[in-house]
């Protein structure tokens, strides 16, 4: 209903304004704290017309006519601010809709790819891959929720020396069984990497494997494949306990085998939009005209391809099938992601909508898998996990211990996640074991424990046994008072951030709703009596109730984080 309200508001604003003699592109439109919608427009009318943005705005006030606007309420010029605020009507439209299942949500026509996590197969996730993975999902998951159709994939960089050395370890090397299968493999690469430092000859060895491979021997490709599926193997069941699937792996290998990556270096080489240079013998691309000091390597001195060839190849594949697409990078990908958009920017191809994070570290230090020092994504689920379950067995000790487990499970999953993606992407965070399984705080169990207070208090009603039919008939404009008011405000603009989050690709701005929604709950349920209030009053509390728990559970889902019932 919130977007709706939006739109009444960008209609009139617009006419007034021309009917106040200005002329504007952009109504600067936006959520504000003094108001439902507030412009500051009448600043860049006052720049233009030369006249006191104060007076401009008054004016245009004045000149404003919301007589067939029914979610418009009052319309205030406050200084140079137009502020505009929601009628009765749409409070308690808004409230129906959500009983009613009406979201605000509509199907579009776009198909988009996303690719995320995308870690090499030398080992299993850890915590500097996890927030690659969660801000990923999240993003999916928000870009289903606003109606778009989202396939996501996992490049397999199975061409890299890190394979090759997992190849040459497992053939040097004992694959230890017992362990989870990509842990197995970590030790072998480590074991490879300090071979290869001892003997340093060995290092011809690993170059002739890369080159096999890329040639399609057959016996080196199956060993290469052998290895790869294993890694994946454990980095899928990582991938799970956290909540996230891929739709599609795509193997780099792949664009050297169908001759993908040939193609492009041909065309390079003929089209000579881009300057060709050669160093020691390796094809590089001259991109300094577009403000780059570093080239980019084409191929390799012995003819190989690189990683950075084969990703145009892979990135061409993908804009053939989607509408956008959006890439999920670290921080040190940002020249190497500059440069591809540039370069394909030439070729004619769609380029790829990039978002970059900074990385997730524990106050432990930094990682480094190539020397078996790392915090796995596993280990950081165990440990989290572990310390669910004691704050769950000190809340819940009548509980079963099954279902304690489960709780614990849950909750670890979702502090994980929210911890994460709630810090906007292109700010550095150190995952925090104690705030993010805060009960009472901003944390993924604080907004489970809400979901699970509002189960609680409809199960004391028998819980909500309301008919479509019957809703129209429930006295909602019995909620008049502040808390009820800011809480069904909140309720309404789900669907609003779930739009600004798919526009803007930041999650973490349905984290902070998230959070939000649920301080606007606490106070209306801390001042406003439910299950003890009057008969029609009390029906309206519980409409509220079960409305929160619907626009939460929404919310909590699109995080990938799990409604509880009960906690």
């Amino acid at each position: 209903m919130f977007k709706q309200f939006k739109r009444e508001v960008e209609t009139a604003l617009k006419k007034a304004i021309e009917d106040a003699g200005y002329r504007v592109n952009d109504l600067e439109l936006g959520i504000s704290p003094f108001a439902d919608l507030a412009t500051t427009v009448c600043y860049r009318i006052a720049s233009s017309y030369k006249v006191p943005p104060d007076r401009a705005a008054k004016k245009i006030v004045e000149a404003m006519d919301t007589s067939d606007m029914p979610l418009i309420g009052e319309v205030k010029a406050s200084g140079p601010y137009i502020n505009f605020y929601t009628s009765d009507r749409f409070l308690t439209e808004s409230l129906r809709a959500i009983l009613k299942g009406d979201l605000g949500f509509e199907s579009k026509d776009e198909v988009i790819i996303l690719e995320h996590t995308s870690a090499n197969p030398d080992g299993p996730l850890h915590i500097g891959h996890i927030r690659n993975t969660v801000i990923g999902d999240t993003l999916a998951r928000i870009l289903r929720r606003a109606g778009m159709r989202v396939e996501v994939e996992y490049y397999v960089n199975d061409m890299g020396r890190q394979a090759a050395l997992v190849v040459l370890g497992l053939e040097r090397f004992e694959l230890d069984r017992s362990k989870k299968i990509d842990h197995a493999i970590a030790d072998v690469y480590v074991k490879a990497n300090r071979l290869i430092e001892e003997n340093p000859e060995l290092k011809s060895e690993v170059d002739q494997l890369i080159r096999r491979y890329e040639e399609g021997d057959e016996e080196v490709t199956a060993r290469f494949r052998e290895a790869v599926i294993l890694s994946l193997e454990g980095i899928r069941q990582s991938l799970l306990r956290l909540g996230v699937d891929h739709d599609l792996f795509v193997w780099e290998s792949d664009f050297v085998r169908t001759g993908d990556v040939s193609k492009i270096i041909s065309w390079m080489k003929e089209d000579g939009s881009i300057p060709l240079v050669e160093k020691e013998g390796a094809l590089m691309l001259d991109l300094s005209e577009a403000g780059f000091d570093k080239e980019f390597v084409l191929c390799r001195s012995d003819g190989t391809s690189i990683y950075a060839t084969r990703d145009l190849a892979y990135h061409r594949f993908k804009a053939r099938r989607g509408d956008r697409v959006i890439d999920v990078f670290g921080a040190d990908h940002k020249l190497i992601s500059s440069q591809l958009s540039y370069i394909l920017g030439k070729m004619g191809v769609k380029k790829p909508e990039i978002v970059i994070f900074e990385f997730v570290s524990l106050p432990e230090g930094s990682m480094s898998t190539r020397e078996g020092k790392f915090i796995s994504c596993d280990e950081l689920i165990d440990e989290v996990e572990a310390r669910a379950r004691i704050e769950v067995d000190k809340r819940r000790g009548d509980l079963p211990a099954e279902k304690r487990a489960e709780i614990a499970r849950a909750v670890a999953r979702g502090a994980i996640r929210y911890d994460i993606v709630k810090v906007s992407p292109e700010k550095p965070t150190v995952f925090d074991w104690d705030k993010a399984l805060d009960f009472e705080k901003q944390s993924a169990p604080y907004l489970q424990y809400a979901h699970a207070r509002c189960c609680s208090i409809l199960r004391k009603v028998g819980g909500w046994d309301v008919r479509e039919e019957e809703i129209s008939a429930i006295p909602l404009d019995l909620l008049r008072t502040d808390q009820e008011i800011k809480l069904i405000k909140m309720l309404s603009k789900f669907s609003y951030i779930i739009e600004e989050a798919a526009r803007t690709l930041k999650p973490n701005l349905l984290a902070t709703y998230a959070k939000d929604l649920v301080d606007s709950f606490n106070l209306f349920y801390r001042d406003c009596p439910v299950l003890n209030a009057e008969d029609d009053l009390r029906k309206a509390r519980l409409a509220l109730v079960e409305a929160t728990r619907i626009i939460l559970s929404e919310t909590l889902e699109t995080l990938g984080i799990e409604a509880l019932e009960e906690m």
